[in-house]
């Protein structure tokens, strides 16, 4: 037996779990029609057969007609959802897991127009702001359904041989009713907490009549909202000993925050550059002031902190979500001693951005989540070995290079810098994207392990790389930063990257024009802002920075609002020319009839890049498939077998950003799947 307190099971009620880890409730929205049909089942099994102890799936699968999911949920108020439920748990159990579902109804944190168009229901009329939907304030027949509808949804779940039900109580209509800022209610169900409670009881005392003793049940639940006249600190825990004292549950699973606005998600669940586990030692005092067993989750992203969480009786089940989207094996790599192969997530938050822009949660740099039925996780060997020259040790060439070598090939990487890591190396100048250099780091330390050879400064070309007698070549030489955008006066203007990279000393009054909307034009203005310059970002679109998202863009707009930058969107810049030490600024409006003008002393464009894709047309008249790639064989994944030219001696082709200008997932994806059939 291990000594590792990761390691150790634990019981809970009936439930004995393999170790401390758990995947907590999230919605990655990959269900079909609301069921957890194929892709859904894959993903989950995945980090079971990882060897987490228990993955909680479904985040707010929602119970009730009126609350329509806002995002791809499960939709447990249909009958339909246990076979399904049933084949996923069945091969989860299979795997030595448990698992669990999260229940919910969204109240007030959705949208009417949703679903079968129902009002939206709260025990106030006060809106959301993150959904904007003004709710309905709730009846007694309103409360009476939804109680009923929660057990209907928890038998539903028991029948699909769930280990258990969590109720998503934060931010959501349970925690609605129990805090004062969102209960208006009058008489049983409002006014003092033991009213407010009340709905939240009476809920759990319905769910249990159904599903029994033998029958897991706990709540993920707010104990400090940090918001003036919300639920705070002292009200948690007196929550949280009813709670315990109540008897209708076996759990705790703590939170610290609010959701109700961008900024307050993000607080509750931190991105990259921000700290640590912040709420790990409340979720601590919670624990210690219940005596109950308590769960948690907040950017806990590596083992040592999950370690430290268990060891130290912060918690009794440490969470580690978006680490296990990351990797779905951290427990089997620890079990093995092989913590260092763990791939790290770098809270980078492309999961839960795109969820909440309406798409599949995706991570950034593991591009087999969610994919898991044409995208392997362990790279498999090929039959033949082959030659493998890639030029560029950007993300998508390190990828490539990685899945190669992983196959058994023998890989040679040309880089014309002195370090890997392209855009990336470029990005984690920012403080608040350091973590991301870990994408490199990794790949760099998983290939040297596999014996990749490396040629830093070594601007190959072709002769160099036909020295090498490859079989398959692969340009992953990246871009360059497109400034020629204005109509006049493109020899004015520098990049974003110039500006983060320190090439070009930042002007004293600055407009950046950023119609590529990423992370780059952020970074560079809050670079310029920070030395006392006046700033304006300028945009074409109707909001600015859509490709950053919005729980990324929060930290940024907590600078750059501090720093007094001004933002506008719906305008275009023109054209540019000299006027003396300083430039005049043409602008227009893509809406028609408008013209204006800046005078400033920069100009910084952020429009994205063009391929630098010079070396890839040297090199394609001399291979076999003249750089076609077959897109039904890369989709199907199966080898390219494409001969266009039968003189050729090798296979050719190029990935992420030397293809077109895209971002690091793309890129990443591009190589694991060509590379993973080579």
């Amino acid at each position: 037996m291990s000594n590792d307190p990761l390691l150790q099971p634990y019981t809970l009620k009936h439930l004995t779990l393999r170790n401390r880890i758990i995947v907590t409730s999230h919605e990655p929205a990959y269900p079909e029609d609301g069921m957890p049909k194929e892709r859904y089942r894959a993903y989950t099994v995945e980090r079971a057969k990882g060897g987490v102890a228990l993955t909680m799936t479904a985040g707010s699968a929602a119970v009730s007609k009126d609350s329509p999911p806002v995002f791809n949920n499960l939709l447990a108020y249909k009958d339909e959802i246990v076979p399904w439920i049933r084949e996923m748990t069945d091969a989860v159990h299979e795997e030595g897991a448990a698992i669990m579902i999260q229940l919910t109804h969204l109240g007030r944190r959705t949208r009417w127009d949703k679903g079968d168009w129902l009002p939206v229901v709260a025990p106030s009329h006060h809106r959301e702001a993150s959904h904007r939907s003004f709710p309905k304030k709730m009846e007694d027949w309103d409360i009476e359904r939804i109680i009923r509808d929660f057990a209907d949804a928890a038998e539903r779940m028991k029948a699909g041989g769930m280990d258990g039900v969590e109720l998503e109580a934060y931010g959501h209509l349970i925690d609605q009713f129990n805090s004062p800022l969102t209960n208006e209610l009058d008489g049983p169900y409002g006014g003092s907490l033991e009213n407010r409670m009340r709905f939240c009881f009476d809920v759990f005392k319905a769910m249990r009549e159904r599903v029994g003793d033998d029958f897991i049940l706990g709540v993920r639940y707010t104990a400090d909202e940090c918001l003036p006249g919300g639920t705070g600190k002292a009200d948690g825990i007196e929550i949280s000993r009813r709670l315990r004292d109540s008897g209708l549950i076996d759990y705790l699973n703590v939170i610290r925050g609010h959701i109700d606005t961008d900024a307050g998600l993000t607080d509750v669940i931190p991105i990259q550059g921000m700290a640590n586990s912040p709420h790990l030692d409340f979720a601590g005092e919670i624990r210690a002031a219940t005596q109950f067993p308590t769960f948690h989750a907040a950017k806990i992203p590596d083992v040592a902190t999950a370690r430290h969480a268990i060891a130290a009786g912060k918690v009794d089940m440490v969470g580690m979500t978006r680490a296990h989207m990351t990797d779905p094996h951290i427990v089997r790599k620890i079990i093995e001693k092989r913590e260092e192969d763990i791939r790290p997530c770098v809270g980078a938050n492309y999961c839960l951005d795109r969820i909440y822009q309406g798409g599949m949660a995706f991570c950034i740099h593991n591009a087999a989540t969610g994919r898991e039925q044409t995208m392997p996780h362990t790279i498999a060997k090929a039959d033949t070995r082959k030659r493998v020259v890639i030029v560029g040790a950007g993300p998508a060439g390190l990828e490539a290079a990685r899945v190669a070598a992983e196959r058994g090939h023998a890989v040679v990487v040309f880089e014309a810098a002195n370090n890997p890591g392209g855009q990336i190396r470029l990005t984690a100048q920012s403080e608040r994207r350091r973590e991301m250099i870990s994408i490199i780091d990794w790949r760099m330390s998983q290939c040297e392990k596999l014996g990749v050879t490396f040629h830093f400064n070594n601007w190959a070309d072709a002769d160099v790389i036909a020295a090498e007698e490859p079989d398959v070549v692969i340009i992953a030489t990246g871009g360059l930063p497109h400034t020629e955008v204005l109509s006049k006066g493109n020899e004015l203007v520098v990049s974003s990257w110039d500006i983060i990279s320190g090439d070009v000393k930042p002007g004293s009054n600055v407009l950046i024009f950023d119609d590529a909307g990423d992370h780059a034009g952020l970074q560079a203005a809050e670079f310029i802002a920070k030395t006392g310059a006046r700033v304006e970002i300028m945009t074409p679109d109707r909001s600015f920075a859509p490709e950053v998202m919005a729980m990324n863009l929060v930290p940024y707009m907590r600078s750059l609002q501090k720093l007094d930058v001004t933002f506008t969107v719906t305008y275009r810049l023109q054209s540019a020319e000299k006027s003396g030490n300083q430039i005049i600024a043409h602008v227009g409006s893509d809406y028609g009839g408008v013209e204006k003008q800046r005078t400033i002393d920069q100009i910084v464009i952020n429009h994205g890049t063009i391929p630098l894709d010079d070396l890839y047309f040297e090199m394609k008249p001399g291979s076999k498939n003249l750089g076609e790639v077959s897109y039904d064989q890369l989709i199907s994944g199966a080898p390219q077998t494409t001969e266009r030219n039968p003189a050729g001696t090798y296979q050719l082709f190029r990935i992420g950003d030397a293809v077109a200008a895209r971002n690091t997932h793309a890129a990443i994806y591009d190589a694991l799947r060509l590379a993973k059939d080579i």
